[in-house]
């Protein structure tokens, strides 16, 4: 069987949803973006692409439509380059991974665009498509299918016991984190800065004409949280069918919603040696597991034992871990009954900080690593439909100075070999 290489990587900045850089930036744009720059970044031809697979969690707006064709035209492709979306929720875009990968280790192509964008300022308001959103005969077999997310999360510290304190500590060290990862420059290279039209809104909040912005940063981190000010917020969550009153979740500690867009290219490892690419990654395989809806947030808890069970790794062999900060409760609960050290998990913060734009946060999470790569690590993401799914990859850079040598997502794992270079 071939191997699939990952031979480059792009995001944008994260920007806040409908107060950030890109409220009035749709979809195709952010993702075109990090196509072009991707492909620039490797030196390879558009028309070598033979296929764009983007995810993307709502599907609506510019985001419907096949948004990964609609991708392939704004990064300036030929015709002649396909494209299709995906939809697995909070994980769509570190999925795409897999799906390109897995069709270039059967030798179906040699050369295809992964990513993950999500627009949500364009999409998660009041224009949104609700006209029978919810499957009545899905309801009658699964009534908790379609359970808000903020309910889970309170459903998960209820009851497995993680206290409103242990979740706002961890939200303070998210945004630590996050701050002195900026502060170190260790995001400047993975972002490919864009210019956009920034809507603007009066004291009303009544549309106030656009101001042109370069977002080069992330803009959804609070550098300046403290516990105090955690502490002070109240929860969010009311009037639930499982939750009457929420008692944990805030504002504070749970992931914001934000606009991104990330990419890769994935490459057969004979067709990169041939171009001259050194490859960030080898991928080798990718697991799944599924939960209950009620408790959507601890998917990780089930599939990550799959990949390193597959792999005969222990938890003991990842140098770094990556676990989706939607909800501390989650994290939490994830990181302990897993056994993960919290010094090796989320080691530049998360979602609770960075932001969370839907269909790509594990595709941002995933261009980090390619960059900065220090030891392995391995990271996972949750998404409403109950499932969760790890990947592997193996790294192949031999410039970094690596120690234990993987790196696994929740829709893969990643190996880095040794090396002294």
């Amino acid at each position: 069987m071939k191997e699939a290489v990952i031979v480059s990587t792009a995001r944008t900045a994260l920007t806040k949803s409908f107060r950030g850089s890109f409220n009035d930036t749709e979809a195709p744009v952010l993702g075109g973006h990090v196509i072009r720059a991707a492909l620039e970044r490797a030196g390879v031809e558009g028309s070598a692409v033979e296929d764009v697979i983007m995810g993307a969690a709502v599907q609506q707006g510019t985001q419907a439509y096949n948004i990964g064709r609609l991708c392939a035209y704004t990064a300036g492709l030929p015709d002649s380059v396909p494209g299709m979306a995906l939809d697995r929720m909070c994980a769509s875009g570190l999925m795409t991974i897999g799906v390109a990968a897995r069709s270039i280790m059967t030798g179906e192509m040699t050369t295809a665009v992964a990513g993950g964008v999500e627009s949500l300022s364009l999409t998660q308001n009041k224009h949104k498509n609700t006209y029978r959103a919810q499957s009545e005969a899905v309801k009658q077999v699964m009534p908790s299918a379609y359970i808000p997310m903020i309910e889970t999360a309170e459903l998960v510290a209820q009851r497995y016991g993680i206290s409103r304190e242990a979740q706002d500590r961890y939200a303070l060290q998210s945004q630590q984190r996050t701050a002195a990862a900026q502060e170190a420059g260790r995001f400047d290279d993975e972002i490919v800065p864009l210019t956009a039209q920034q809507l603007m809104f009066d004291e009303e909040r009544k549309p106030a004409g656009h101001r042109e912005v370069v977002a080069n940063h992330d803009e959804c981190n609070r550098p300046q949280t403290t516990y105090e000010s955690l502490a002070e917020l109240k929860p969010v969550w009311k009037d639930g069918q499982w939750v009457a009153q929420g008692e944990f979740v805030t504002a504070g500690n749970a992931s914001q919603l934000s606009d991104g867009a990330a990419a890769c290219l994935v490459m057969e490892r004979g067709e990169a040696e041939r171009r001259g690419l050194s490859p960030l990654g080898l991928y080798k395989g990718i697991a799944i597991a599924g939960c209950a809806p009620e408790e959507m947030g601890i998917g990780p808890v089930y599939a990550i034992p799959k990949l390193l069970e597959r792999f005969e790794l222990k938890v003991e062999d990842i140098g770094l871990w990556e676990i989706n900060e939607a909800f501390a409760s989650q994290v939490l609960h994830c990181r302990d009954v897993l056994g993960i050290p919290d010094e090796r998990l989320n080691v530049n913060g998360g979602a609770i900080a960075i932001g969370h734009p839907s269909g790509c946060p594990a595709h941002v999470w995933w261009v980090t690593p390619c960059w900065k790569v220090a030891v392995g690590a391995f990271a996972t993401w949750w998404f409403p439909c109950a499932l969760v799914a790890v990947w592997v990859l193996q790294a192949c850079s031999k410039s970094a100075d690596l120690a234990l040598g993987y790196l696994i997502f929740l829709a893969g794992i990643i190996r880095f070999p040794r090396s002294n270079a």
